[in-house]
C-alpha cells in the first residue's frame, strides 16, 4: 500500500473516531451563535478543545483564533486552511433541540460547520503529527467577522496570520448539493461585493410646478433603471457586473416633491479587473444620468470584498483530496455565485481554493444559506474534515 493511502485510511479511522464529539461540537455552536467581532464563547470553546489536543492555539486580536500543527520544512511554508465563526443577525426557524438560544442570532450560514469542520482537522492533523505522518507544517485559521463588509480577514491577515503560508483552502455549505459531494470551479466561484449609496438633493416644491426645482422623485428613476444598464455598455460584459438595488425612498406625500432621495443596492462584478474600474464608471454613470435634472447626486461607494478567484494547481489538489477520500464521482464542477465571500482578501495574498461542501440529505429538501429555517445533513462534517485533513496532510 502507497504512503498516500496508508494517511488516506488513517484520516477515515480518526475521523470516524471523532465524529459524535464534532457532532456536538457544532451543536453546542449552533444554540450559541454570536455575531461579527463578538464570537468570545466561539472562541473560548475552540481554544479549549485545541489545547487539550496538546495545541498552543494563538487568540487573535478582539476574537477568532490561529494554531499551528506540525513543523515547517526548510525551503517550505505552511499550508492553511480557514473557518469563518460568526453568526447572522436572523432568526433561527429550524425547529431542532439544538436551535439558537439566542434571540435573533442564528448560524444560517453554517459557519458553525466551517469551524468544526477545521477544528476536526486540526486534530486529526494533531495525530498524524504524532504519528510522524504529516508531511508539511499546517496552520488552522478560525476567523471572526465574515459577515459583514468588509469581512474580518483584512484584520486577520494584518495580524500575521499568512506569515510563512504558502497557500490556503476553504469549505462552504451548500444546502442544494447532495451530502459526500464537493464543488470546484477553477477561477472565479464568487463575486466582489460593495455597497453602493446614490443620494440625490434640489430645493423641493410643488407637484403642480416641477419645472420650477429639481425632481429628485424623477431623477433618482433615472438613477435606478439607467445606471445599470450603463454599466452594463462601460465594462466587460464577460466581468459578469451587476448592479441591483435593495431600497429606494425618496418622500412622503403624494403631492410634494422632495427635496432627497435615496437608492441603496450592491455592486457585484465577477472579474476583479473590472471590480477596480467599477467605481469611477459608476459615480461617472450617475452624474451623466442625472445632468438634466437640475438635481445635485452624491455617490457612496463602500469597498467590500474581491471575488474569490480560484487558483488552478490548488483546486486540482482539493479534486485530487476529494476523489482520494470520497470517492471517484464526489467532485462536481459548481457554478459561479455573484454573492461575495471574504475568503477573497487571502486569496490577494497566497494561492488557495475554495470549495462548497455538500450538505443535503440524499433525497432530502434543498435549502438556501441565510435564511432562518438552513438544515445540514451532520455527516458532512466527516466529509468536511476528511477532505481538508487530506489537502494538509501533503504528498
Amino acid at each position: 500500500m502507497s504512503p498516500h493511502n496508508v494517511v488516506t485510511d488513517r484520516i477515515r479511522t480518526l475521523v470516524a473516531t471523532l465524529h459524535d464529539e464534532l457532532v456536538a461540537v457544532r451543536r453546542d455552536l449552533h444554540a450559541h451563535p454570536e455575531v461579527a467581532f463578538t464570537e468570545v464563547r466561539t472562541t473560548r470553546v475552540l481554544a479549549e478543545r485545541l489545547r487539550l489536543a496538546g495545541l498552543e492555539p494563538r487568540l487573535l486580536p478582539g476574537t477568532g483564533l490561529v494554531v499551528d500543527v506540525g513543523e515547517v520544512a526548510p525551503g517550505q511554508g505552511r499550508i492553511a486552511l480557514r473557518a469563518d465563526i460568526d453568526a447572522l443577525p436572523l432568526t433561527d426557524t429550524c425547529e431542532q433541540e439544538f436551535a439558537s438560544t439566542v434571540d435573533g442570532v442564528a448560524h444560517a450560514c453554517g459557519h458553525d460547520v466551517h469551524a468544526t469542520v477545521v477544528l476536526g482537522a486540526a486534530l486529526v492533523l494533531a495525530e498524524l503529527d504524532a504519528e510522524g505522518q504529516l508531511a508539511r507544517g499546517v496552520r488552522c485559521i478560525f476567523q471572526p467577522a465574515e459577515e459583514i463588509m468588509t469581512g474580518g480577514a483584512p484584520d486577520v491577515i494584518a495580524a500575521g496570520a499568512l506569515d510563512g503560508v504558502d497557500e490556503i483552502y476553504a469549505l462552504h455549505c451548500d444546502p442544494k448539493v447532495d451530502v459526500g459531494t464537493v464543488g470546484t470551479r477553477i477561477g472565479p466561484i464568487t463575486a466582489a461585493a460593495d455597497q453602493i449609496s446614490v443620494t440625490l438633493g434640489s430645493t423641493g416644491g410643488h407637484t403642480s410646478r416641477p419645472h420650477l426645482t429639481g425632481d429628485v422623485v424623477f431623477a433618482l428613476a433615472q438613477v435606478v433603471t439607467q445606471v445599470p444598464a450603463v454599466l452594463g455598455r462601460r465594462l466587460d460584459p464577460r466581468s459578469g457586473t451587476n448592479l441591483t438595488w435593495g431600497a429606494v425612498h425618496a418622500g412622503d406625500a403624494h403631492n410634494a416633491i422632495p427635496t432627497t432621495g435615496v437608492a441603496r443596492g450592491t455592486l457585484r462584478c465577477l472579474d476583479g479587473r473590472a471590480w477596480e474600474h467599477a467605481a469611477s464608471v459608476l459615480e461617472s454613470a450617475v452624474g451623466q444620468v442625472v445632468a438634466p435634472y437640475n438635481v445635485t447626486a452624491e455617490v457612496h461607494h463602500t469597498r467590500g470584498v474581491p471575488p474569490v478567484e480560484n487558483d488552478e494547481a490548488a483546486t486540482g489538489r482539493v479534486e485530487s483530496a476529494a476523489r482520494a477520500v470520497l470517492g471517484p464521482r464526489s467532485v462536481i464542477l459548481t457554478e459561479q455565485s455573484l454573492g461575495g465571500e471574504d475568503f477573497a482578501w487571502y486569496l490577494t495574498q497566497v494561492p488557495g481554493a475554495l470549495a462548497r461542501l455538500g450538505t443535503r440529505a440524499p433525497g432530502g429538501r434543498s435549502y438556501d444559506i441565510h435564511q432562518g429555517d438552513l438544515r445540514v445533513d451532520e455527516q458532512a462534517i466527516d466529509v468536511g474534515v476528511a477532505l481538508l485533513a487530506r489537502i494538509a496532510a501533503g504528498e
